[in-house]
């Protein structure tokens, strides 16, 4: 018989017969936070990985495959965010302990995350972690979906960043696309499942889309992609520790550079070697290999290698609105005295030089498009948008983004400028027409001339 633990406190883990003969001690029952040293804390958080999974429909039978193939022993914790019905209550825990040799708990606030542990959603809750306690807190009423995952991921990716591993399973929907940029802007993991290999392949495919995730895989085959991971977690090879470089670093990097300047049109030479040594190091594990010479004569024999290689190096890390507090000056100083003050002929010009997939360009144009309505002015607004990237030059003109953006982007501003379509929004053309989106690279072509208002801002883990 199988022994489940619920809510509260942290038992001794459960065993199955004929796994293994001899208990592991017991696992002390959670302190209330306060009496837990921030510094003991973050050593424990510090030690062992934590994997967020994310599903709605057709998730449960997503989640049993994967923890049938998954070992009982990884040393990593597990937190399940599945979109549970409110009115019911959910018997998770007592399914998924069939399935797995961890411990499974429905998890509570303030209780600990442990190693060799399963946490679950409880309904009606939003869970995020901090200082490796699980925090449960009422979700805010908003219009538009729900998106718990989104807001677990937010914090993992704060509190455990390389060692967090965000894996999106079978669902509809797009919660967790704009988490698990956070996930890979920290250098964390990110997994979706194949979509041919779920039931319902909206959460997936919206996941994929956003060009940030480093393994598609079916199910079964996910936790052999999380085990490899870890186990060449830090990252080996002569390539120095901590982003520090010598000699020989050096001169690999200036050997990867030339390989990359011979696939995609684009010079990495003046990034920042700290970053392409990060970027490198990720690579490595993801591929499997220890050794930096290794991963350089995969280079030359493997261009799909190079080209994700070159992407990870590109790694789009943006939101609608990313740091209120900027935007909230701007809206009250910088745009209206921009406004008052231009000649109503001429066009209002902005450069948003490195623009990512479009969501601070639109940002900018909701904040202009307001004022210009506000003062009844007709002045034409004209905004340029320019990427390295063409894909996300090309995401960012099709206009098209996740149902998650809700939770940077007020209800008001959705209702006014943007269309709401399946699982997703779609800009309205009174804000599209204000923007031109462009592949540009700043370390080598022009900029343009003649403008009001230059934006550029740091993305994520580039140069």
């Amino acid at each position: 018989m199988l022994k489940v633990h619920k809510a509260s406190g942290t038992p001794s883990r459960r065993t199955r017969r004929g796994i293994g003969t001899k208990a592991p001690p017991p696992i002390k029952s959670t302190p209330r936070p306060s009496a837990v040293p921030k510094r003991a804390l973050r050593a424990k958080r510090d030690s062992f990985f934590v994997v967020g999974l994310g599903a709605s429909a057709g998730g449960l039978e997503a989640v049993r495959k994967m923890l049938g193939a998954l070992p009982a022993d990884t040393g990593m914790a597990f937190v399940l965010i599945q979109h549970l019905d409110p009115t019911h209550k959910s018997m998770m825990v007592d399914l998924l302990a069939r399935d797995t040799a961890m411990s499974v708990f429905q998890a509570a606030d303030g209780m600990s995350i442990q190693p060799d542990c399963l946490y679950v959603i409880p309904p009606q809750a939003d869970l995020s972690v901090h200082d490796g306690l699980l925090r449960l807190s009422q979700p805010p009423v908003r219009q538009g979906a729900h998106l718990p995952f989104d807001f677990f991921l937010n914090s993992m990716a704060d509190n455990y960043g390389k060692r967090a591993v965000c894996v999106i399973l079978s669902g509809t929907g797009t919660d967790g696309s704009v988490g698990l940029r956070a996930v890979s802007e920290k250098g964390g993991l990110v997994i979706a499942q194949d979509p041919d290999d779920t039931a319902y392949e909206g959460m997936p495919r919206s996941a994929i889309a956003t060009g940030a995730v480093n393994v598609i895989a079916p199910a079964v085959k996910i936790p052999e992609a999380i085990i490899r991971h870890a186990r060449k977690h830090p990252y080996l090879g002569v390539i120095g520790r901590s982003g520090s470089t010598d000699e020989k670093t050096d001169e690999w990097l200036a050997t990867i550079i030339g390989l990359l300047r011979s696939r995609v049109d684009h010079d990495f030479t003046h990034y920042k070697q700290a970053t392409l040594v990060r970027r490198i190091r990720h690579r490595m594990a993801l591929a499997g290999i220890k050794e930096i010479d290794e991963y350089v004569k995969a280079l030359r024999k493997d261009g799909a290698e190079l080209d994700q290689l070159a992407k990870d190096l590109l790694i789009h890390v943006t939101r609608f609105f990313r740091d209120p507090g900027a935007y909230e000056a701007l809206a009250k100083t910088v745009v209206p005295e921009l406004v008052r003050q231009h000649a109503s002929d001429q066009p209002i010009r902005i450069w948003v030089a490195g623009c990512s997939t479009g969501e601070e360009a639109y940002s900018l144009a909701m904040l202009f498009v307001e004022e210009l309505t506000a003062v009844k002015l007709t002045t034409k607004l004209q905004i340029f948008a320019s990427d390295v990237s063409p894909e996300a030059v090309t995401y960012g003109r099709n206009g098209v983004f996740p149902e998650s953006i809700e939770v940077d982007v007020s209800a008001e501003r959705l209702a006014r400028f943007f269309t709401h379509q399946s699982h997703s929004y779609r800009v309205r053309r009174e804000l599209r027409d204000c923007i031109v989106f462009t592949v540009q690279d700043l370390l080598s072509d022009p900029p343009f001339s003649r403008l009001d208002l230059i934006s550029c801002r740091r993305r994520g883990v580039r140069a």
